[in-house]
């Protein structure tokens, strides 16, 4: 079973039109609302690839009641802690030369009351399932939350033998790193953040890897964009690299996510290493070319995973 907890989710709001003009008045060609946050978006993927996947999110209001029902009807159970203020709104603006503009609202700051019952939510979880749960944690955490809220709920699911995934950015990044989670998947950007070091070449994004693994985490991977995406599976394993697929994106935004998706579902089943990775791309591949964030196709995901190849470092150039 997979636990998708999201501390700040959204309502994603996607806007088409043929060109964003910065000044002026800007009609869309469509709008549409959907369930959203990062963990949302994994939860969506894992779903799709059959996997057992509960939601617990940390919302409320007209727009928080929405993101519920919204993963409710693609058969997500949902539950959490439910806030007095409204869950944020995420809007993506897509042009039609393919460029993609986010604005990111910054959700608002929970009570401590709201907070503490969100947080005994996702230790019932922890402690009803144990050793069979893998718990993803993802995305931002809301206002002035403090940055140690995923390094705590990392700890206490670690207690009941609970497997965990961690894809964050920033301090709550940081943090969450001393918690010694077992997987950890930043981007180039937010290693670079990380470590003060700019991740630009395939030799840095192996350090920055290997810097991961010394700090704590058990496993991790390191998204390089369109360049790829790296993976090792433990301090004794060898670096494994899968070269991005070439598709005709409509938008990457939730590609970070549905590989998140692809790599959790692949070790809870113990998929080879390589296995793994593949299907991790596949779903990212899947995402780019889906209708919305977290809307991957199976047949898509199928479909690019036999087509994504695998190295070890010993086979680049």
């Amino acid at each position: 079973m997979f636990l998708c907890v999201s501390p700040n989710p959204a309502v994603d709001k996607r806007v088409r039109m043929g060109s964003l003009r910065r000044g002026q008045v800007n009609r869309a060609e469509s709008a549409k609302g959907y369930a959203g946050g990062k963990a949302a978006h994994v939860a969506m993927v894992l779903h799709t690839l059959g996997e057992d996947t509960r939601w617990a999110g940390l919302c409320g209001g007209a727009s928080g009641a929405e993101i519920v029902e919204g993963l409710m009807k693609l058969g997500i159970a949902a539950s959490g802690g439910f806030t007095e203020k409204p869950a944020r709104t995420n809007l993506e603006i897509v042009e039609e030369d393919g460029t993609v503009t986010e604005v990111l609202e910054p959700g608002e700051t929970p009570g401590a009351e709201e907070l503490a019952v969100f947080e005994s939510a996702c230790v019932r979880e922890f402690s009803r399932h144990g050793e069979n749960l893998s718990v993803v944690f993802s995305g931002s955490l809301p206002g002035n939350t403090k940055p140690d809220l995923y390094a705590r709920l990392i700890a206490m699911a670690k207690q009941f033998k609970c497997k965990t995934f961690l894809d964050a950015s920033g301090a709550a990044l940081r943090e969450g790193l001393k918690a010694k989670p077992f997987f950890l998947k930043p981007n180039r950007e937010e290693a670079s953040a990380l470590f003060d070091q700019p991740v630009t070449s395939l030799s840095t994004g192996v350090s920055a890897l290997r810097r991961l693994l010394q700090a704590g985490a058990e496993s991790a991977a390191l998204s390089l964009g369109k360049d790829g995406l790296l993976y090792c599976a433990g301090p004794e394993e060898p670096v494994l690299l899968a070269l991005g697929l070439t598709v005709e994106a409509r938008s990457t935004v939730g590609c970070g996510d549905s590989a998140l998706a692809g790599f959790a579902s692949g070790i809870a089943s113990k998929r080879t290493a390589c296995e793994t990775l593949q299907l991790a791309t596949a779903c990212a591949a899947a995402n780019c070319i889906a209708d919305s964030p977290g809307a991957a196709r199976i047949e898509d995901i199928r479909r690019f995973r036999q087509q994504a190849l695998v190295q070890t470092l010993e086979d680049i150039p």
